[in-house]
């Protein structure tokens, strides 16, 4: 993660190439990456339009998965999810504020989950090509 807190500064996929899923499987490293550092990222700004969509995809597909395994009995804060996947806090609340599964209550966000959303996002079975964590060999450097 840079300075700035970017984990990655742009990606480029030839067009023969687009549509095929490998933009998603860099930003999926570049936020293994971080977590292996213990911190969060988030791309450079400003995103093109293509970045912004590949990303929300990304941020959505992550979010929603993680949300989808979580215990309802159990709270969840957005610097708990921060923790979990590396995605900044303020890219989460945007992702989640678009899925409308964020509420101010008390002057503070909380995390409204749509089990409807949840299961229709699942029903969808969306592939994507991510980082396998487990097959990643790299530690950061002390």
């Amino acid at each position: 993660v840079s300075g700035e807190g970017y984990n990655l500064a742009c990606i480029l996929t030839f067009p023969p190439y687009q549509k095929a899923g490998f933009g998603k499987f860099i930003i999926s490293l570049s936020y293994e990456l971080s977590k292996r550092e213990n911190k969060t990222g988030s791309p450079e700004k400003p995103l093109s339009d293509l970045g912004k969509v590949s990303y929300r995809s990304y941020w959505t597909h992550v979010l929603l998965s993680v949300l989808y395994e979580h215990d309802p009995q159990q709270d969840l804060s957005i610097a708990d999810l921060s923790l979990t996947t590396g995605i900044k806090q303020e890219d989460i609340l945007s992702t989640l504020q678009q899925l409308e599964m964020i509420k101010v209550w008390k002057g503070q966000h909380v995390v409204y989950v749509k089990q409807a959303v949840l299961e229709e996002y699942r029903a969808l079975n969306k592939r994507f090509r991510l980082c396998q964590p487990e097959c990643l060999e790299w530690k950061p450097p002390d």
